[in-house]
Formats: C-alpha cells, structure tokens, sequence
C-alpha cells in the first residue's frame, strides 16, 4: 500500500552564497521526488524558472538520432490543460518574456523569464510541459522540418563540424558517438522506410525517460519563499514519478585505435588550427581541488616562459587555449592552438614544444602558492560577481543540481578549495603521447584526404603516430624558454568600498575641456569593488576610407598583441580591457576590480603614446587580418544580409571587400606613417564609474592629457569643432521601396535570407508594434510556414534612426518569396491590430512599460545605457522614464511627450501603423536586402527584373549613400549638459 509524502526542505544556511548576495534560497522536494531550489528576491523586476531533465541526446533510441532534442521542441506546442497551439508563447511574449530550451548529451533544460505579476500563470503554463503535453500529429511534421532548418544553419560551421569528427572518431558503441541534432532523415525518411511512427516512438520516449524523480526545477520569484512554495507544490507535483534510474554511460569513448592519431581535416574558414586532445579521467569529481583548471590555466599562461609567448616569438602562432570538455563519466582535455601560415609549416615542432611544456609541468611538481592565487581570485570572483539576469541563474543552478551537492548549487566547480597535488599529478600523467589524438586543421589539405565524415560531410584523413615519433619532435624543437609563471601582481587584495559623498543618480559632467571630457558616476546601487572606464577616441581620420579602416584595425590588433604577456597576468588578476573601432575612431574598454585598475590603464595609455611598429607583428596580424577578412563570406547569410543593410543605412560605412583589397598592399611604413596622423586630431570622451572617487576619477583622465597631449613631444592636439565626426544615416525616399540583390558569398551555403527594414522614429510605438507583432511573425513564418529556422521580428537603430526588422533565413524559399510573405504578414498584422481588444493592448503597454523599467542589475548593465546616451551626444539619462511617464510640467515636444507610454492608447498606435508601416503607407521607408544561397540562386536576376518603378533597385551602396540625404546628427541636439 503506498503513503503519500509531503515536501521537505533544507534550510538556506546549508547553500554557499556570496557574500554580497542578499536573496533567500531554499531546496525542497516535492511528494514526487521533484527537486527545487526556490530563490526569493523581492528587488527583481523578472521572475524565473528552469527545469532540468536528466535525459540528453545519449539515451536517442538507435537509428533514430536527435529523438531527445525532437521531444524539446515539440514541448512547446501545446498541453491539455493549455490545448490552443502557440498559447504559451503568446502568454510570455505578451507579458514581456521569453522562453527557450537546449537539449545536451545527458540532460534537456528548459526555461523562461516573464514579467513579476504574470509569473503564477507563467509557471502553470510552464508545468504543462512535464504534466500532460499535447504532441499533435499536425505538428509533428512541421517541428521536424524545424529540426531539419537548425541541422542545416550548423552544417557550415567549422566548429560543429570539428566536434562531430571528434565523435565520429570513437567507439561506434559509446554514445558520444552519435549525431545528436537530428535532421529529416533520421526523423523522417528512415523511420517511414522501416515502418516506424516517429509521434508513437516521440510519446515512447517521453513516458519513459519524462520522471520527476529526474528532474531538478529552480524558480526565482519576486514573493517569500513561503508562497512561492506554495505556488510550486499546487503547480509541479502532478508530475509523474516512475523512479527511474539517471541513465548512466560509463567508459570512454576512446579505445586504443582512436588514440595515437594525427587527423588532418578540411575546414570551411581560412587558417590553421592545431587541436590535441587527450581523453582523461572527469575532473568533476575532485571539482574542489580543480586539478584540470590548474593544469589549463599553466598550459594556456600567456605570459613571460609561457608555450604561448614561445610560439609568439617564433611567429607561428596567434592564440592558444587549454582546458576541459566532458561530462561526468568521460572527459577530454584540450589544448587547441590558432596557426600562421609559418606555424602550419612548423607543426612537429610545436606538437613537440607542448609535450616539452607538459614533461616541465609534470617535472616542476605543483607549486602551493600557484593554487593559492587561483584559489584567491576564484574566491573574488564569487563572492563579489555581478547579478546577471534570473533566467540565467536558473539555468545555470539548475544544471548543477544535477552534479553538486546541495552546499554548492551556487557556485558549481568555480572554488577550488582544496590543494591537493595527487590529483594535478593524475591529470598530467594522463596528457601523454600514448594517449594523444591530434587534428590538424587547414585549408591546404583540400584534395589531400581520403574520408568524409557522414553527418555534415567534413573531408578527412587519419594516420597513425608513434610514441618515438613525438619523442623525436621534442628533442628537434627549437630551444626556447620555457618555464613557470611569477606571481600575478593583478591579484586583489582591496575590497573596501569607497566612502562616496556625491549620490548622483545619473551621469555628471566633471570636466570639459578641448582635449577630454569626463562623465563620472559613483556605484550606489550594486556595492562592488569594481570599477569600469570607457574611452572614445573621436580621430576623425581612422574610418576615413577603406584603406583608413584598415590601417586602424592593424593598430587596434598590435596593440593588443604588445599588451599580451602583460595583460594575461591583468585578466587572471579579474581584470579586462578591450580596444575597437568605432564609428568615429575607437574605442578602450578596462573593467574589473578597482584595486589595480589604474595600474593596466596607464601601461595601455603609455602602449598607445609609444607606439612602434615592429615588422614581425605587423605581417603575423596582417596575414591573421586578412583570413578574418576573408572568411566573412563564410558568415550565416541573415548576418551578410544585416551587414549590407548596415552598409545601406550607415554613413561611414565601407564594404569589407574594399577593406581586404585595402589590406593586401599594406607595408610596415604605412602604418607607420598612419598613426602620428590618426592621432593629430583628437578628442576623448570618457566615462567612469563603479568604486572609484570623484578625484580618483579626475586623475584618471589628467594623466591621458598628461600622456597624450601635454608631453614635451605631444602625439594628440586638439579637435578643432569643425573637426568632431558623427555618424549619420542614409534618408530613404517617403513612401520608397528599395531592394538590394546580392548573391551569397559562400557558395556552399544552400541557405537565403532577407532582411525587410522599415524606418520610422517613435521609439515607443514602434517598440510597442514590435512586441505586439513579434510572437506571431515567428508563429507565422517559422512555426507554420516553415520558411526558416532564424526568423525574428527586432528594432533597429541607426545613428538616432530607428525601424522594425524582419529577418528569416530559409533553405526551402528563396528571398523574392520570403518578402511576399513579410507583406503578407504585415496584412495579417494589420487585421490583428484592428481586432485587438482591450485587455491584449493594454497587457502588452503594460509588458512594454515593465521592460523598460526593468532596473539595471549590475554596473555593467547600467554603464551599458549611460555610456550609449554619451556616445550618441543625447544624454537623455533620464530616458526610461521619460518614455513611460509623460511630464505635465514639461513643454510638449516630441522628446518628453510623443512616446510616453502610459497614455497611450489603441487609435493612436493604430494610426502609426497605417501611417508608416502597413504595405501602403504614405510614409513608409522600406528596404529589402534579398541574399541568396546555392539553393536559390537562379531566382534572383528574375526577382531584380521585379523591381520596376515605384520600386528602387540599389547596384551600389557606397553610390546609393552618395546619392542619398542624411539624417541630422542626433550629437549636440540635447537642450542642457548635466554638470556637477
């Protein structure tokens, strides 16, 4: 006779939080052996939930691959409880979520964020997944070819296609062996052959493997844990337990025939990659004493005696990474190394220097003091990390539910603890030559292998190497210098927080002057000693031309590449930096602990003042430049078509063909000659924030002015006004349809895509549209048409100018079909618009107003916003509020009125759409970017015969803009500067 049990519950003390960390936790389980974390966290404006299943893509039944991942998909069609297709999606869309799930090799997750006042309903929805889901045989056939239209984005990416080799070559009885994705074949073709029902095989698998006993829920809510345990035991514990076991997949994949191998593959991209792996015993298990992390973060060091800084020197190499990849019950460790075309000819010696660097590791034994500091900037990272978004905190906590003990939910293997040199010793002895597998990736073995991989067709070759044979490579390398780190100088030891007098609330100008300005914000809200500093570069001369463009990114590029020995040391201290071009010179990015902050700016501000050109690195970057370059044919033809319309759009903008022709002629005394130019003129713009102090801050920028301009021998002098360049975008003719026609540059891709643009500028009604709009123009064209597995509806903003963007890439249609469908759709929306009631218009202002009061949850996001509104010249940091709440006291301009959100009604958001976006509006500015794929090619010299007056062909951007108005610069335009 069985007894019903009731929920238990583990206190909140028993769960490792961080320090700073102020949200309640508490696990319990549920009568039905369901496990939660329950997360309370009444500041947060979204609330959250997760559920991890215990069953991957290894527990497919034979012969039909991709059957777990299947399963995922479907879940979100509908329930008995919830039988309308489409209506959870709605639900969260309409109450500004969103939802999504993954499915991996031992476990499917799935989860969703949605506004606070909507999360019961939400969760409820949600429940109907693991309780009584309807998996219709219409939608069957369609998420398949859903399935199908994912396969085929992933076919061309070199990283998918390196991991399924990797499977590919391992024992055909271990699972890892198996393609996962699934595609229509394995879901479709071959089952209907062999008489199989892929729907009574879908059901199969769900009732057996679907138990709560398998899976782990976390739900992050805005109410005590009281009532949201409450909420979770109504809502979760109908689901089923059947007790079934976690499928266990013991052993490794590898047998000896799979080691001790050197594969040569043929990649898609330009370059050459040097990969070695060794199967290893899972580090999980000893996650305490993290001996794989100690091991990767000594072969991957890039400073002074590091392998990367003796490949460097040489010439033949560009980056290298070492870490772990696996599971519970197997593992590989890898060390994957980006190659010059000097390198890919050197590969023996570099195969022969690592093994020289693991024999030094395995020789010099585990020093305690190198586990202290990574111990020590573990510790400071956990316990001061910034809060990031619910919906991925439930994700991440959920996936560790299934691996850690209750106490580290938290913080998973992120804390090493425990010193423990065994184990490090374990790991070393295991990356050995008799156990090594090496793929050596390059475009020069085309023509040169004899296999192909079934899957996604990867052409290969495989030998055979010798224990002897990697002995001889190391004793024939090169003699460099290899040897330990020194002790990192990066790592904090200061985590007080700055006394701040000053409680500004937004942005305040400190300093105004003809070589800086600097707007400064103390932290008071998130209360972390950290800090970040953004420098804009106005020199109006680095995206002057193409040749500009290109000389800037080789500066950029060098940089970076002088500061790497240094600032590898500056990253492992929880530091970062970053330089990159802008839209009127470049940027410089540092963030990280305030303790050392200054230290890495002024060595990046002293790097640029004494800037040199060395040859060596000028040609290494310069070829690595190019192969960037030249594999941007190779992006996903929806991100070829984005970029053309930013072309179209964007002043200032040049194709990157005109910037690779530009780079093949470039010589060291170019770049010489380039960079006292660059930097005649300049100004800079800066922003500081975090833990820092008002006078901390202006010392910060005296010594840029100091360095910069004020030197005996100055590289800076000032901008003349006249001088400060803006970005502006390309006026489309009222009422005007352009299209621009472009072949894809990857001839291999079958894939088409369209980018559908219309411009307008009432931020919150086209938000509004937007969010109305999104749900069923996925529905539509995905969900139901099937055009493509990438379709989205999103707003875009170009330099102030802002329009709605429809995006779909397909396989099945070409572009001239897809942009009837838009219309089509804009027709239906049209409809939908005119028929919605009352409670929809005002749940999705109040979804729109919910979003937009969102409040930043960490500095980072907060410094994000501020440092857009000083970069586009607005400084409208009281932006959110002045969109939703309309100022009575205020004059009424478009600025603090038009788009207030709360007195927004139906009519005047239905007479925005009939006045600039539906098929024939008067005002509507349309532009369709039409890139097709081998499959549809020969579609479009009679889709550009289509394009007949009214209608604009454009044959060339950089023309079309000439020949264009452009839109005033939003820079300059505000009526006041804050000031302190």
């Amino acid at each position: 006779m069985a007894t019903e049990t009731v929920a238990t519950t583990t206190p909140m003390d028993e769960i490792m939080k961080p320090r700073t960390d102020k949200r309640e936790y508490r696990r319990i389980v549920l009568k039905n052996s369901l496990q939660v974390l329950l997360i309370s966290d009444p500041e947060t404006d979204k609330c959250a939930a997760s559920m991890n299943v215990s069953i991957g893509s290894f527990s497919n039944p034979e012969g039909l691959e991709g059957l777990a991942h299947f399963l995922e998909h479907m879940l979100f069609y509908a329930s008995e409880k919830y039988p309308v297709e489409n209506s959870y999606d709605k639900y969260i869309a309409e109450h500004g979520g969103s939802t999504n799930a993954y499915t991996s090799d031992e476990d499917t997750n799935f989860y969703l964020d949605i506004n606070t006042d909507s999360f019961d309903e939400a969760l409820d929805r949600f429940a109907q997944f693991f309780i009584k889901p309807l998996m219709s045989a219409d939608a069957t056939m369609r998420e398949i070819k859903a399935v199908d239209s994912e396969n085929k984005k992933n076919l061309l990416t070199d990283s998918g296609r390196m991991f399924q080799l990797q499977k590919h070559l391992t024992r055909e009885d271990h699972p890892y062996h198996k393609f996962n994705t699934g595609n229509m074949d394995t879901l479709h073709v071959r089952p209907e052959a062999k008489g199989i029902d892929i729907r009574s095989e879908l059901i199969k698998f769900y009732d057996e493997h679907y138990s709560a006993n398998l899976m782990n829920l976390v739900v992050y809510g805005k109410e005590s844990l009281d009532k949201t345990q409450c909420l979770v035991e109504d809502l979760f514990e109908e689901i089923r337990n059947t007790n079934k076991s976690i499928p266990s997949f013991p052993g490794q994949p590898c047998t000896l025939d799979h080691l001790q191998v050197l594969v040569k593959v043929v990649p898609i991209e330009q370059g050459h990659e040097l990969t070695v792996s060794w199967p290893i015993t899972p580090s999980i298990h000893h996650y305490k004493e993290a001996p794989c992390k100690y091991v990767g973060d000594l072969i991957g060091h890039g400073g002074d005696g590091s392998l990367f800084h003796a490949l460097k020197i040489l010439g033949w190499s560009t980056e290298l990474y070492a870490g772990e990849a696996g599971s519970t019950e197997y593992s590989f460790f890898n060390v994957s190394i980006s190659l010059t075309d000097a390198g890919h000819e050197h590969m023996q010696d570099i195969i022969g220097l690592l093994f020289r660097h693991i024999k030094l590791l395995q020789n010099s034994g585990v020093s305690q003091w190198i586990f202290d500091e990574l111990s020590a900037i573990c510790e400071a990272e956990f316990h001061y990390q910034a809060k990031i978004d619910p919906i991925s905190s439930v994700v991440d906590i959920s996936t560790n539910m299934t691996i850690f003990p209750t106490k580290h939910w938290l913080v998973g293997s992120s804390l090493p603890s425990k010193f423990n040199p065994a184990t490090v010793h374990n790991v070393l002895n295991e990356l050995s030559p008799s156990n090594v597998r090496i793929f050596w990736k390059s475009n020069k073995f085309e023509e040169q292998t004899d296999k192909v991989e079934p899957w996604y067709n990867t052409a290969y070759s495989l030998e055979k190497i010798t224990i002897s044979t990697i002995q001889e490579w190391m004793e024939s390398a090169p003699d460099v210098n290899l040897s330990l780190p020194t002790p990192n100088v990066f790592i904090p030891t200061d985590f007080s927080l700055k006394d701040v007098k000053d409680k500004d609330i937004f942005p305040v100008l400190l300093r105004n002057t003809s070589f800086s300005r600097l707007w400064y914000k103390p932290d008071t809200k998130f209360f972390k000693p950290k800090a970040i500093v953004d420098i804009d570069f106005n020199c109006p001369l680095g995206i002057s031309s193409p040749d500009a463009v290109a000389l800037s990114n080789i500066f950029l590029w060098l940089l970076v590449d002088y500061l790497n020995e240094y600032g590898y040391y500056a990253r492992a201290g929880g530091l970062r930096y970053g330089l990159s071009l802008s839209d009127n010179g470049f940027m410089l990015s540092v963030d990280g602990f305030n303790h050392k902050l200054r230290i890495l700016l002024e060595v990046i501000i002293q790097k640029i003042a004494k800037f040199e050109v060395k040859p060596d690195r000028f040609f290494v970057i310069k070829e690595t430049m190019i192969k960037a370059y030249k594999n941007l044919k190779f992006w996903q033809p929806h991100e070829q078509a984005t970029s053309y319309c930013s072309m179209v759009l964007q002043d200032n903008t040049w194709p990157w063909t005109k910037t690779l022709d530009a780079l093949a002629h470039l010589e060291t005394q170019d770049l010489a000659n380039f960079v006292p130019m660059l930097f005649s003129r300049t100004f800079v713009e800066c922003y500081i924030t975090g833990n820092v102090e008002k006078n901390e801050a202006e010392s910060m920028v005296n010594h840029i002015e100091d360095v910069l301009f004020n030197d005996p021998k100055p590289i800076c002098r000032p901008l003349l006004p006249s001088q400060f360049l803006t970005s502006r975008a390309t006026q489309l003719g009222i009422g005007m349809k352009y299209f621009y026609h472009q072949q894809g540059s990857n001839p291999s891709d079958e894939n088409s895509a369209l980018i559908h643009q219309d411009d307008f500028a009432m931020n919150s009604k086209l938000q509004l549209f937007r969010l109305i709009a999104k749900q069923a123009t996925f529905h539509q064209l995905r969900t139901v048409e099937q055009l493509g597995y990438i379709t989205s509806l999103t707003c875009r903003n170009y330099s102030g100018v802002k329009g709605v963007m429809f995006i779909i890439q397909s396989s099945v249609k070409g572009p001239g079909h897809i942009d009837s469908r838009v219309e089509s759709l804009l027709k239906d929306l049209e409809t939908k618009l005119y028929k919605i009631s009352d409670d929809e218009f005002k749940s999705n202002v109040t979804a729109l107003i919910d979003i937009k009061l969102e409040k930043p949850k960490n500095l980072y996001e907060e410094s994000w916003f501020y440092w857009g509104e000083i970069l586009s010249g607005t400084f409208k940091f009281n932006r959110v509020d002045a969109e939703v709440i309309i100022d009575k006291t205020a004059k009424k301009t478009a600025q603090n009125f038009v788009a207030a959100l709360r007195e927004l009604n139906k009519e005047e958001l239905i007479d925005f759409f009939d006045e600039f976006i539906k098929v024939d509006a008067l005002k509507k500015r349309s532009l369709s970017i039409c890139v097709y794929g081998s499959n549809h090619l020969k579609e479009m010299a009679s889709d550009k015969e289509k394009v007949v007056s009214p209608f604009i062909e454009i044959d060339d951007i950089v023309g079309f803009r000439k020949s264009q108005p452009l839109y005033g610069s939003l820079k300059g335009c505000c009526e006041e500067i804050p000031t302190l």
